[in-house]
C-alpha cells in the first residue's frame, strides 16, 4: 500500500515516517529542493526526539522517500495527505494558499481514485474548497477521474509528537464515502492496537474538533495564568491551587501550569484562527477573545517583575535567558515568549546572554547579532545581573547553585515557570520571582 505526504515539516515528516514504520510506502514530497536534498542524505531539519533514529531505518529499508515532484510519485498511491503550512494571514485567518495549491496538483497528475486527505489544520469548510480545486483541474484536462476528500487532524505534541502518532489516543477523521472510511481505516489499524479508537465522523465536525481542542487546551493555560497573576496580589500560591483544583477529576491536572504564557506553531495561530471564523459567520467568541489577551497580557508578567526590582533601571543591565523555545524538547520558536521578554529588555537598553539546549540555530536565525550566545547556561550568567528561566528543559532544574553565586554579579531569578522552591531560595541567599507565588527579595 502506497501513500504520499506533502509537506515534510512537524506534521508530514512525523506522519510520513511513522506511517512507513508500519511498512507502507511513504513519498514525502516538498517544493524546498534544500530540505528534500538534506533529507534524502539523512539530515532531519528540525528537532524532534526519535525522529532521526525512525526517519533513518524507513529510508534504509526503502519504505520512506524523498521528491520534489508530486507528479512523480502519485501513480500507484491511494492517498495524497495534504500536510503544508497554514500561516497565519494578517487578519488572523489562516492562510490556505498552499493547501489549495497541493490540492490543484493533485488534479493535474491524478490518473486513478484517490482520497485526498487535509492534515494540515485548516479552518472549517476547506475540505469543501479542497475538493473543488481537485475537479475544477480534472475538468479542465476534460477527464472523469472519482476521488474523495477527508479530513484528518493531527493530535501531535511538539517535544512528544513520534510517540503521540505511534500510540495515539484517539484519531479523528472526517469523511462522506464508505470507500474512503474502509482505506482510512486500513491506513491507521497498526496504531489502534492499544484499544484506543479511530473516532469516524462527518468532515465540517472533523476540522471543528482540531480548533476546539487547541482552543480549550490554549484556555485552560490562560485561566491558570489569570488566577496566577490573581495569586501574587492576594498572597496565595498558585501551585497549591493548582494541586487543589487539578486533583478534582472534572478539570484534571493537565495544562493549569502558571507560567509566561503559551506559544508555538498551534495555540496562538489556532485561536486566532477560530476568532475569525466565528466573526465571518458573525458571531463573537468572546472567551477565546479573553484567552488571547490573557496570553498576550502574560508575556509581559515577567518583564513587569524584572522592572519593579530593578527601579525601572534596566539600561546596561545584563540578563541571562535559559531556554528560548516554546517549551522543552523541540526547537520551535515561533511565538515562543522568549522573543517577547528578549525584546522588551533590547528595547530597555539591556543585553541578553541566551541558551538553549537545541534551539540555537532557531534563534540565531530570529535574533541575529542583537543577543550574545553562550555555549552553556553556566557560560549566560557570567556577570550576569540576573537570570531569567522561560523554558522549563529537565537539565534547568538543579542547576549548581554554588557556581551560579560565583558567576553572576548579582544572586537574582526570574522564574517563569516555577520550577524552582521559593524556600531553597531564600536560604540559598537569591531574589527570587515566580509566578502567582510569594516573592523572595533579600537584601540589595
Amino acid at each position: 500500500m502506497k501513500i504520499v505526504i506533502v509537506g515534510t515539516g512537524y506534521v508530514g515528516l512525523v506522519s510520513g515516517a511513522c506511517f512507513a514504520e508500519t511498512g507502507l510506502s511513504v513519498a514525502c514530497v516538498d517544493i524546498d529542493e534544500v530540505k528534500i536534498k538534506k533529507l534524502k542524505e539523512g539530515k532531519i531539519p528540525i528537532y524532534e526526539p526519535g525522529l532521526e533514529q525512525i526517519v533513518l531505518r524507513n529510508i534504509e529499508k526503502g519504505r520512506l522517500t524523498f521528491s520534489t515532484s508530486l507528479k512523480e510519485v502519485i501513480d500507484g498511491s491511494e492517498a495524497v495527505f495534504i500536510a503544508v503550512g497554514t500561516p497565519q494571514d494578517e487578519d488572523g485567518s489562516a492562510d490556505l494558499k498552499y493547501v489549495l495549491a497541493v490540492a490543484r496538483d493533485i488534479g493535474r497528475y491524478m490518473n486513478h481514485y484517490l482520497v485526498v486527505v487535509t492534515k494540515s489544520t485548516v479552518p472549517i469548510g476547506t475540505s469543501e474548497k479542497v475538493r473543488r480545486a481537485v475537479q475544477e483541474e480534472l475538468s479542465k484536462r476534460g477527464v472523469d477521474i472519482s476521488f474523495d476528500v477527508a479530513s484528518n487532524p493531527e493530535f501531535l505534541k511538539e517535544g512528544n509528537a513520534v510517540e503521540d502518532f505511534l500510540r495515539p489516543d484517539r484519531i479523528v477523521i472526517g469523511t462522506d464515502s464508505e470507500e474512503a472510511q474502509k482505506i482510512m481505516q486500513k491506513l491507521y489499524k497498526p496504531f489502534v492496537l492499544n484499544g484506543h479508537p479511530i473516532l469516524f465522523m462527518d468532515i465540517p465536525s472533523a476540522e471543528m474538533t482540531k480548533y476546539a481542542a487547541n482552543a480549550m487546551l490554549a484556555t485552560k493555560i490562560s485561566f491558570m495564568n489569570d488566577i496566577a497573576n490573581l495569586c501574587d496580589i492576594v498572597g496565595a500560591d498558585v501551585n497549591m491551587v493548582r494541586k487543589g483544583i487539578g486533583s478534582d477529576p472534572r478539570i484534571g491536572d493537565k495544562f493549569i501550569y502558571a507560567g509566561v504564557g503559551y506559544g508555538g506553531s498551534c495555540f496562538p495561530k489556532d485561536v486566532k484562527a477560530l476568532i475569525k471564523t466565528a466573526e465571518e459567520h458573525k458571531w463573537s467568541l468572546d472567551i477565546l477573545k479573553a484567552v488571547e489577551k490573557v496570553n498576550e497580557r502574560q508575556k509581559e508578567v515577567i518583564i513587569n517583575k524584572i522592572k519593579k526590582h530593578f527601579n525601572n533601571q534596566l539600561q546596561g543591565k545584563t540578563f541571562a535567558i535559559w531556554g528560548l523555545s516554546f517549551k522543552p524538547h523541540t526547537d520551535d520558536m515561533r511565538e515562543a515568549p522568549s522573543l517577547v521578554i528578549i525584546g522588551k529588555l533590547l528595547a530597555e537598553g539591556a543585553q541578553c546572554k541566551v541558551y538553549d539546549p537545541v534551539a540555537m540555530e532557531e534563534a540565531k536565525r530570529k535574533l541575529g547579532d542583537k543577543v550574545i550566545y553562550a555555549k552553556d547556561q553556566y557560560e549566560a550568567l557570567i556577570d550576569a545581573d540576573a537570570m531569567i528561566l522561560v523554558t522549563e528543559w529537565p537539565e534547568f532544574r538543579l542547576p549548581n547553585y554554588n557556581v551560579m553565586e560565583r558567576l553572576m554579579r548579582s544572586k537574582v531569578i526570574f522564574d517563569g515557570r516555577n520550577i524552582y522552591d521559593p524556600n531553597e531560595m531564600k536560604e540559598l541567599g537569591f531574589s527570587y520571582y515566580s509566578i502567582g507565588r510569594k516573592s523572595v527579595v533579600m537584601d540589595k
